[in-house]
């Protein structure tokens, strides 16, 4: 096996002989164009010889970044991905990875540009876009190399920008009341209780039905999510199996959903049906679920009423999350109620309600400490 450079202009040609195709004996040669200066070509001579030598050398091919893409796509995606996923990552090749990176050869696509492509959307204050990119990324060009179109998968070399977490905002216990004044004069009272006192996310809370519920024992059963895919509503079991859990609800909540039955109820019979177990807990007047945007908008105009700090509605599990930890309830336990894969998520997520914790319980060891330690005798 033989490798040589040449120049041509201002470009270094790596030529490498690969010997004779077995079948045809047809002599086989790897031609390769490099920019920049003799020792980048010569490092690229050395890396090809190296690959062909232990193995991992792939033919070199047309395709391009782009084109792979939407391969990945309209194979992998499109059979192993939530439709929702499948949409959203659709939507940041077309706007953002495409555009970028789409016209580059895929078995020339280097660390470098990648690099260089997430600096460029950081500069545009696009920092978690950059992130969401190098996720896809690192997973698309994972499943190429799987494929043996590539040798490598040039993201991992790639570190995408770190985000700065923002403080938390939840509500604070004395500010429960003035929520609740707040969202009593909206239809959607029971549903934003719901979502306080039980830590749900909005989805699990839109997609339950009546059979879902025990509200003799005080239960509430998450089987299915909800959420709104090119302007159709449309429900689908959790990712996780964590997520597919069972939720304890506070008497108080159960008392408010039985008033919340009741009146449903009777709005049905008005309209000559009859409520059953297969109907949304929440729903509008034609027993389709409440539209998320127009839950989200009902939220946020009576946030500003109540003239509240701003929350969004997703900021009810985390005060629900919060106030169950300051309120001296295990991590473990809150992980199962918030459907979490592990403690540790929990944990890192309201890292900042664990300075208290620690002082409480720093505060509570004095009961089994000897008096004497506090009065200085020794």
């Amino acid at each position: 096996m033989k490798g040589h450079i040449r120049q041509r202009g201002n470009c270094w040609v790596i030529v490498v002989d690969l010997g004779k195709e077995p079948a045809t004996g047809k002599r086989r040669q790897h031609w390769e164009t490099v920019r920049g200066p003799k020792r980048d070509a010569q490092r690229r001579l050395r890396e090809i010889l190296t690959s062909v030598e232990t193995g991992a050398y792939i033919k070199p091919s047309r395709l391009t970044v782009g084109e792979w893409l939407q391969e990945w796509l309209k194979g992998y995606v499109a059979t192993n991905c939530a439709p929702r996923t499948q949409a959203s990552y659709a939507e940041i090749v077309r706007l953002h990875v495409a555009p970028a990176l789409g016209q580059i050869p895929l078995t020339q696509l280097e660390p470098q540009q990648i690099q260089a492509f997430y600096a460029n959307k950081t500069s545009e204050g696009k920092v978690r876009t950059a992130r969401y990119c190098h996720s896809l990324l690192r997973q698309a060009i994972g499943h190429a190399v799987k494929m043996g179109l590539v040798a490598r998968n040039a993201a991992l070399a790639c570190d995408p920008p770190r985000v700065e977490r923002k403080p938390m905002t939840t509500l604070a216990a004395g500010d429960i009341p003035k929520f609740l004044d707040a969202v009593s004069d909206t239809p959607h009272y029971a549903l934003f209780v719901t979502l306080l006192a039980s830590g749900m996310r909005r989805g699990e809370v839109l997609a339950l039905k009546w059979k879902n519920l025990d509200l003799t024992r005080g239960y509430a059963f998450v089987v299915e999510s909800g959420y709104k895919l090119h302007g159709e509503y449309v429900t689908r079991q959790p990712k996780t199996a964590s997520s597919r859990r069972r939720v304890a609800l506070p008497p108080s909540l159960v008392a408010v959903l039985r008033e919340h039955g009741r009146k449903q109820s009777a709005n049905m019979e008005d309209l000559c049906g009859r409520l059953t177990d297969e109907d949304y807990v929440f729903c509008n007047h034609v027993g389709k679920p409440v539209d998320p945007t127009t839950l989200s908008h009902a939220f946020r105009n009576a946030m500003q009423k109540a003239e509240l700090p701003h929350l969004r509605l997703h900021d009810l599990r985390h005060s629900y999350a919060t106030l169950l930890l300051k309120a001296g309830q295990h991590p473990s336990v809150v992980a199962a109620q918030l459907g979490h894969s592990s403690v540790r998520t929990t944990l890192d997520v309201y890292s900042h309600v664990l300075p208290g914790l620690q002082e409480a319980a720093a505060r509570s060891l004095e009961t089994f400490l000897p008096r004497q330690l506090s009065e200085g005798n020794h």
